[in-house]
């Protein structure tokens, strides 16, 4: 496997996903020195005494030198974060992200940046519902699918170090174009989330004691539900185009559930449920040759680099802490 030969890594944006690439970039001695940035000054002043990072300072100055910056903002505030670093970027250096939606990001940020330096990016399929960087962990990304996102024609030398560095970290990369990556997380991650919130929504019309027969299943359909509510907000906002045609099945799958069910069909309600188990095992089967259910490799408290309490899940949340 190739290295990705970076020296100075700058992230903007400390929480659950920057502080998890912190983490593991320097636990596996991928760089000489991490340097981190946020809009707060205590998730900063928390990674810095964690040993998260070797120093902090504002965007424009962590960037300075830096040959890899990596962006762990909420995808609508990229753009100005980018303009306000840009006169502090050397040619050379790469940019990418963390974040969800992908064509808007892909279409904005090259335009952003100075003469020399490149944008290629990228979105971690890892992650969880809870957030900053007192969550973040070294093996977050192992075995877990990071899509890159590169531009058309652009040049291949920047794309495979960024590739090099995800595997670096333990991801397994897939590439995808930015509409492609936005579509095709629209189902895998960005409806379940809105289903989930639609869910708990609905809780509202319940009787008061239900939680009290709640169980396991109840819990790992609502966990994603507890999902920050402004940065979910502005994810699907941003994916609404793509969103839209994953919504409009999922409306039409749930009005069949209603109809059979309201018609007392039994058989029909057992076939449609048996063949969205089927479509189910074909989705799951796909993601396990691709190596999207890794596990994680957890190190124990005495290994080697930053071990920092928090959950490997299947979600992808990330907000500038």
């Amino acid at each position: 496997m190739s290295t990705p030969g970076f020296r100075k890594l700058a992230i903007v944006g400390l929480g659950l996903l920057g502080g998890s690439v912190a983490a593991a970039a320097r636990s596996r001695g991928l760089v000489q020195e991490v340097v981190g940035a946020a809009r707060r000054p205590g998730p900063l002043a928390w990674a810095l005494e964690a040993g998260l990072v070797d120093a902090v300072a504002t965007p424009a100055e962590a960037v300075v030198g830096a040959d890899l910056v990596v962006l762990g903002t909420p995808v609508g505030s990229m753009g100005r974060v980018v303009s306000d670093i840009a006169s502090s970027l050397a040619p050379g250096c790469l940019v990418t992200d963390v974040g969800s939606v992908k064509a808007s990001v892909v279409e904005l940020l090259p335009g952003l940046l100075p003469a020399g330096v490149e944008f290629v990016g990228s979105h971690p399929m890892a992650g969880s519902h809870l957030r900053g960087p007192e969550h973040a962990r070294a093996d977050l990304f192992v075995g877990a699918s990071v899509v890159v996102t590169p531009r058309t024609g652009q040049d291949p030398e920047p794309i495979a170090r960024i590739e090099a560095f995800w595997r670096a970290l333990g991801a397994r990369v897939t590439r995808r174009s930015p509409a492609a990556h936005d579509e095709e997380v629209a189902w895998v991650s960005h409806l379940p989330h809105l289903v989930a919130f639609a869910f708990a929504d609905a809780l509202r019309s319940a009787p008061t004691r239900v939680g009290e027969l709640a169980g396991g299943g109840f819990r790992d359909f609502t966990r994603i539900a507890q999902s920050d509510a402004e940065l979910w907000g502005e994810i699907l906002s941003l994916n609404g185009k793509a969103l839209s045609g994953p919504l409009n099945h999922f409306s039409a799958s749930l009005a069949s559930l209603a109809r059979v069910l309201e018609e007392g069909d039994s058989e029909s309600l057992e076939r449609l449920l048996q063949t969205a188990r089927q479509r189910l095992a074909e989705v799951a089967s796909s993601a396990s040759a691709s190596g999207c259910d890794g596990a994680a490799e957890v190190k124990s408290p005495g290994s080697a680099g930053p071990q920092v309490a928090g959950p490997r899940t299947g979600t992808h949340e990330n907000r500038d802490d």
